[in-house]
């Protein structure tokens, strides 16, 4: 009998590129690889003995006697962003892509937008965030307009200093932007990306907010949540789901808070599922380009893994996933269509159980339900089989 599992994502730590990469301009990519070929002392110790060096198609440090079941799963919904991917992996497959901007908003959807929140707006522009507010800050912070930009995901962005547009004000904007973000244009996320400081040096502040469609049908959330069982949410998970089908959250910080609230969660004792999603892999240092940060980050983690292995119940199971890649190695600063690793860990667990190539992300959902005893509604392929 398993009482809960925690369900780890590791934001944008792929592995490896799809079949169909070279359709989104990901040829090449391989975030966890390229990241360990560039930094060559970097070991991931505890990674490693679960069984990541052990997953087909990868060519790092693989150990006799991985202490978990290891495997990879592809991608089957169109598209490479964060509201995609857990989506998937909590059982909503995508048939049609959300849609993105690679030259910009609609002046037309714009001028609609400005009206709304009684004031202009500056960029409307495909850019790094970082980028953006460098090169625009100074005239944000003159002018007190929003700048709004978005990425190759399917995302809206408004950007604006804190002491210039306060918190709540930029979040009733992305507020007014979600709800007319629809039909044609109902982008995966409206994203408010505070900022602090001043000229020549702005930096983001950990007070970004999702604004997430709704999911379009039950996930593997709902099911759990319907069952009576507890759905803790940590880190940005509440925001991708919108809040639905989740009964405790908590915002994060970092990295190491995420654990610090995963590792909170797990002493509470209760049944369900803990969904982390660990976001400054993706947003400190994928989209930067910032191979060494994103090492060390990883480090980091795996340095923290023992902690969480360590406070396990024996009806605890532990799975450790991504949901896109973000190679910091490429020319692109985008997220990239890439495998997802697949590591399973707990005392019920077979060790060394390959799981090989799991066709959807949704066989994680099925695994999940099927772990816990419930039905298992979506359309993923359970592994529980293999594993207990």
């Amino acid at each position: 009998m398993i009482d809960r599992v925690i369900l780890v994502v590791m934001d944008s730590v792929g592995i490896g590129e799809l079949p169909d990469a070279d359709l989104y301009g990901d040829k090449g990519s391989n975030t966890l690889v390229n990241i360990l070929k560039k930094m060559p002392n970097l070991s991931l110790d505890h990674l490693t003995s679960l069984g990541l060096g052990n997953i087909d198609g990868l060519n790092i440090s693989k150990v006799d006697n991985p202490k978990g079941a290891y495997g990879k799963a592809l991608e089957l919904s169109p598209g490479k962003d964060t509201t995609t991917g857990h989506w998937e992996i909590a059982g909503i497959t995508l048939k049609q892509a959300f849609p993105t901007y690679p030259h910009a908003f609609p002046q037309s959807f714009i001028e609609q937008f400005e009206r709304a929140i009684g004031r202009p707006t500056i960029a409307n522009e495909v850019a790094s965030g970082t980028e953006i507010i460098s090169r625009l800050g100074d005239e944000h912070v003159k002018t007190g307009y929003p700048i709004v930009y978005t990425s190759a995901d399917s995302v809206f962005q408004i950007a604006a200093h804190e002491e210039v547009i306060p918190l709540e004000k930029l979040y009733e904007m992305c507020s007014i932007a979600r709800k007319m973000l629809t039909g044609e244009h109902a982008v995966g996320r409206v994203i408010a990306r505070p900022f602090l400081g001043t000229s020549g040096n702005y930096k983001r502040t950990s007070n970004r907010r999702d604004f997430s469609l709704l999911p379009i049908s039950k996930t593997m959330l709902d099911v759990i949540k319907e069952s009576n069982l507890s759905v803790m949410a940590v880190g940005k998970i509440e925001d991708i789901f919108a809040g639905v089908g989740i009964t405790d959250a908590v915002h994060t910080k970092s990295n190491m808070d995420g654990v610090e609230k995963t590792l909170e969660y797990m002493k509470t004792g209760k049944k369900g599922l803990i969904f982390t999603n660990l976001v400054d892999f993706d947003m400190t240092y994928g989209h930067r380009n910032d191979v060494e940060g994103y090492g060390n980050a990883l480090k980091e983690f795996d340095n923290r893994l023992p902690e969480i292995m360590e406070s396990m119940k024996d009806t605890d199971v532990l799975i450790i996933t991504a949901d896109h890649g973000c190679d910091p190695t490429t020319a692109s600063t985008d997220h990239s269509r890439e495998y997802i690793p697949l590591l399973v860990y707990g005392k019920k667990i077979k060790p060394g159980v390959n799981l090989g190539i799991r066709k959807g992300f949704s066989d994680i959902a099925a695994t999940v339900l099927d772990l816990l005893e419930l039905p298992v509604m979506t359309g993923g392929k359970s592994f529980k089989e293999e594993i207990l």
